[in-house]
């Protein structure tokens, strides 16, 4: 059941124009472009896709955008977090109305030490929904609620749409081993930026769901290892790990995500609506010098800073 919701998803940042407005052509050229990776879908309205910073307006026009852009065949899954259940409910409706795939769901803040509460607050999200809810569990993003993995195991156990998982609770790849010694019910996937993708595999993850701008290397990963290439997926990971760790450094992965993409010509601009941490200029530069050496981007020269 639900297929479609394995392997590479992109968590897709939102454009901006320089006046910090919705950058529309720019969220179209995004999803052309992250199809033409052959990642197998999308994830939007993360906490990279700064969803927290867009309005109620602005949250359906860019689900309508990518999914018509991306087309009906190509699975989305969209970020839904509330930090209620009647409104996780509400958002997690108008995506599968919009077309969405599957939504992904953090934990609200107020359940935070209520492993109950929290069980009551999936379960209800995915009794509303026909679609799958993908459980995010990412401590620092909600104020260091940690999922248990017996909580984890019994939403699995409870609705075959509770069943997925974005782990980024670390160490990843120990919870991983962890979770599945429990139950195996449970479809895992990496994130945090693709840092520990490779081990992630190893222990049993089915794919990762993260927001690393050279989606394609990630792809070439998770194809080498699924073809029994464990040899080629290693050369590959350990050998674009510059770059991966470079761009996940903590506060500013988002803008430098962005400069990246607006490097590599498909958004316009780098803009990050505040509250945000700016990028220095020497760290622009060392990213430069990055890129540079591993022939990641054609010689070009930088746009002018839009931040």
């Amino acid at each position: 059941m639900f297929d479609y919701l394995t392997g590479i998803y992109n968590i897709t940042p939102t454009p901006f124009d320089p006046d910090g407005a919705l950058d529309e052509p720019s969220l179209r050229r995004l999803t052309e472009f992250t199809r033409g990776t052959r990642v197998n879908g999308m994830t939007i309205l993360g906490v990279l896709g700064e969803a927290d910073k867009l309005t109620e307006a602005e949250r359906d026009r860019v689900t309508s955008i990518v999914i018509e852009t991306a087309g009906a065949d190509f699975p989305i899954c969209v970020g839904t977090t509330h930090a209620g259940t009647d409104g996780c409910i509400a958002y997690s409706r108008r995506a599968q109305q919009l077309g969405a795939k599957a939504v992904m769901v953090a934990p609200p803040r107020l359940a935070r030490t209520n492993d109950a509460a929290l069980e009551r607050h999936y379960v209800a999200v995915a009794e509303a929904i026909d679609i799958p809810v993908v459980v995010q569990d990412f401590p620092p993003a909600v104020g260091g609620i940690t999922m248990s993995v017996e909580l984890i195991a019994r939403l699995a156990a409870a609705s075959p749409r509770l069943a997925f998982l974005k782990l980024e609770d670390e160490p990843a790849p120990t919870k991983i081993t962890q979770i599945r010694a429990v139950s195996t019910d449970v479809r895992i996937f990496g994130g945090l930026g693709g840092m520990m993708f490779l081990e992630e595999l190893r222990h049993g993850a089915i794919g990762t769901m993260t927001g690393f701008a050279f989606p394609e290397i990630l792809v070439d990963i998770y194809s080498r290892f699924t073809a029994g290439d464990l040899d080629g997926a290693t050369d590959v990971f350990y050998g674009f790990l510059p770059i991966i760790r470079f761009e996940n450094q903590p506060r500013i992965n988002l803008a430098l995500r962005k400069h990246i993409y607006q490097l590599r010509g498909v958004i316009a601009h780098a803009r990050v609506r505040a509250p945000f941490t700016p990028v220095d200029a020497d760290t622009l530069k060392d990213l430069d010098d990055i890129l540079e050496r591993m022939e990641l981007l054609a010689p070009r020269r930088r746009p002018a800073s839009n931040q």
